[in-house]
């Protein structure tokens, strides 16, 4: 993905988002085993007497570990994004291309 932006000098920049899936792929396993732990622990306290504590349980990890989550997923996301400064002849290049694009048709579905 790239985007151009402009500041006050007009000089552009290309942002260029290099996150991969194996970037995130670490996060994602150790939530999974977290969530496991969780309900094989309710799954221990679940009895007709305890079912509040399994649920009180299963909303407080939630709760806990949901913002962690988000939050190592944003700063991943912060990590792999690249801002550099275009050359003028890079620049001439993208706004070329981005005229051939304004030419063309868009795709239609067949059938």
């Amino acid at each position: 993905m790239e985007i151009f932006i402009m500041d006050k000098e007009s000089q552009k920049y290309r942002m260029v988002c290099t996150l991969t899936f194996g970037d995130i792929y670490g996060q994602i396993i150790v939530w999974l085993i977290v969530i496991f732990l969780t309900l094989a622990s309710v799954l221990g306290l679940w009895s007709s007497t305890r079912q509040i504590y399994a649920l009180a349980v299963v909303g407080l990890v939630l709760v806990l570990s949901l913002p962690f989550l988000l939050f190592a997923f944003v700063t991943t996301l912060l990590n792999h994004i690249e801002f550099t400064p275009l050359e003028a002849t890079e620049s001439t290049r993208s706004s070329s291309r981005r005229k051939i694009k304004a030419n063309q048709q868009p795709a239609e579905a067949a059938g």
